[in-house]
């Protein structure tokens, strides 16, 4: 392994934290640990509320499950970078690590969409269909839309790290996140890397921009249906549902929208902004998905107070 600065087939990257607060790293990491720490915390709570309340075995919350799993993956693929720079002062990154890192925080990314428009499908049959819903939702439709959402994302995403291994890197190779991002690793590559950029737009296109249509024309739909009922018909309890859904949507989205335009314009961004604004993008949406769903979802709220309670009377005895 080469030092950074020079031209090699296995050069290293350096991760530059937050600029301007080196000195501060330390008491940063204790903000950034303790998010870390509810985010992993908040879904793996989802997660066994989900497995061991038998009110929550239906189609929204196995995907609400798969949506916490996918958020606890990407916690994981970023935490160790994260904090390494800030407790151990570590900012250089090898090649295949950092590939895999991109590739599962691309898949996770795509995957995590992917469930969203399962999501959103899932309020599409209640509202639009509900006679039709136990026979259309079945676990079998579960399985294959949450197994279409995992193999549509490792598949457009698996050939990004070998795009990357055939450039050679030249220069300081300084990323501008915390983590491996595609789009800033491209742009350390020294050759003509017009193919993989446009490869990248097609996935791009291909996962987020369809999801969002989808997504868009499925609430169309939902919003057509319960104005056609009348307002004395309206099904606000079913309208309700589709809070929580569409909280999560904007969580996810917003980041990712506002990393790309910071990623377009970055020569024109504050550093400390963009690498605020990066770090957020994965932190962020992990932290505040359980938070919607405990303030927002009556069922969950009530086997959240089922389990405490219990384990209070428990205790008590």
């Amino acid at each position: 392994m080469s030092a950074p600065g020079n031209t090699s087939d296995w050069p290293t990257f350096s991760f530059i934290g937050i600029p301007g607060l080196e000195s501060a790293h330390m008491w940063i990491s204790i903000p950034f640990c303790l998010l870390y720490l509810l985010a992993l915390g908040g879904n793996i709570l989802l997660l066994l509320l989900v497995r061991s309340e038998q009110n929550l075995h239906e189609p929204q919350y196995y995907f609400l499950a798969m949506l916490a799993l996918t958020d606890l993956g990407l916690s994981l693929s970023t935490m160790p970078s994260v904090l390494a720079i800030f407790w151990f002062d570590i900012h250089h990154i090898g090649l295949d690590a950092c590939l895999a890192q991109m590739f599962f925080i691309h898949t996770l990314s795509s995957v995590e969409s992917g469930v969203l428009v399962a999501m959103a499908f899932d309020r599409l049959v209640a509202i639009c269909a509900p006679l039709s819903y136990s026979r259309i939702l079945t676990h079998y439709t579960v399985v294959c839309l949450s197994g279409a959402a995992l193999l549509r994302g490792a598949t457009l995403l698996a050939p990004l790290p070998f795009f990357l291994r055939t450039f050679p890197f030249c220069g300081a190779n300084v990323l501008s996140h915390s983590y491996c991002y595609y789009p800033d690793v491209l742009n350390l590559a020294c050759g003509d890397v017009t193919l993989s950029s446009v490869y990248g737009l097609v996935c791009v296109l291909c996962t987020f921009a369809v999801d969002v249509i989808f997504i868009l024309a499925s609430y169309m739909k939902i919003v057509g249906t319960l104005m056609k009922l009348g307002i004395q018909d309206r099904s606000w309890k079913s309208l309700h549902t589709c809070a929580c859904h569409l909280c999560t949507v904007l969580v996810f989205y917003l980041p990712l929208l506002s990393l790309a335009v910071l990623h377009r314009y970055s020569e024109e961004t504050s550093p400390l902004l963009y690498t605020t604004m990066s770090n957020a993008y994965l932190l962020v949406t992990p932290l505040l998905n359980p938070l919607v769903y405990s303030l927002k979802s009556r069922q969950i709220q009530a086997a959240l107070r089922k389990r405490f309670w219990v384990q209070r009377v428990v205790a008590g005895e």
